[in-house]
């Protein structure tokens, strides 16, 4: 194993809220849907308690007023519990104040199911802290969150991306910390190759040698995935666009394996531990 320790972090939402099928999901029906994101959240937790590695959950606050039990197991399991936002809403459709009361309504979420627990850390729904938004930093920055995870450093994709942003961990403005899921340099572009869609759909050889690489550059990697990614038998969401199934349904028997093979071969954390001296300055 490299010396360099990583971070893991797991993205906790319900399977029909992925925004690849919001065309077929309304908000408004998601009580309707059949639940999974508790048994598959513990399914991570049993398997990161064989391997004693802890990481960094991002909760959804609609999940932690459902089910604070499950955020109260994962603090209670030694893992950092940090915020995902409330209704899982690209932060670029929301005004500031939209987006502020979000947060606040995820903030006291979590508090509620874990008395006095604030998070640290905050990660936009689908990366979607762009340069249409760039203004939600301030507004986590005046809600004590001391980093952000948000910025995808990419040219091109549907829905996030920042061309140019600072690949590795950058004080964004004052007192909050990026720390941007991991990307690899190839020619003029960033590569992505941190989890969710693409840690399913790259062999795992790619994702191997670029943590390598990270590694041997001295930066920790940042992975991330989401609970419903370890689970092939969850219902198929009907009449949902071609691509977003592809998205969302490729090689989902393959990640909790893949996961493992992970944890034999590197130093996993979560981020609080692995950006530590950075955080102590914030």
């Amino acid at each position: 194993m490299s010396s360099i320790v990583n971070a893991l972090t797991i993205d906790v939402e319900e399977h029909f809220q992925v925004h690849a099928f919001e065309t077929v999901v309304d908000r408004s029906a998601w009580d309707r849907y059949p639940s999974r994101v508790v048994a598959n959240t513990r399914r991570i937790l049993r398997l990161l308690a064989e391997y004693d590695v802890q990481a960094t959950f991002f909760v959804l606050g609609w999940v932690a007023d459902r089910y604070p039990y499950l955020v109260k197991e994962i603090a209670t399991s030694g893992h950092e519990v940090a915020t995902h936002g409330y209704w899982h809403e690209l932060i670029y459709r929301q005004t500031p104040a939209e987006f502020a009361a979000d947060l606040r309504q995820s903030l006291e979420a979590i508090g509620r199911a874990c008395v006095g627990l604030q998070p640290a850390g905050y990660r936009a729904p689908a990366f979607s802290i762009t340069q249409q938004s760039l203004w939600a930093l301030e507004i986590l920055r005046d809600h004590s969150i001391i980093y952000d995870s948000s910025i995808f450093p990419l040219a091109a994709h549907d829905r996030y991306g920042i061309n140019g942003a600072n690949r590795f961990a950058n004080m964004i403005c004052d007192n909050l910390w990026e720390f941007p899921v991991s990307t690899i340099r190839m020619g003029k572009q960033n590569l992505p190759v941190a989890g969710g869609g693409y840690f399913r759909l790259f062999p795992l050889s790619i994702t191997r040698r670029a943590i390598r690489s990270l590694n041997k550059q001295g930066h920790p990697a940042i992975i991330y995935l989401h609970p419903w990614e370890f689970d092939p038998d969850q219902p198929r969401i009907p009449d949902a666009p071609l691509l977003s199934r592809f998205r969302h349904y490729v090689n989902l028997d393959k990640t909790e394996s893949r996961l493992q093979k992970l944890l034999n071969e590197f130093n996993f954390a979560p981020m609080c531990e692995v950006f530590a001296s950075q955080l102590e300055v914030a």
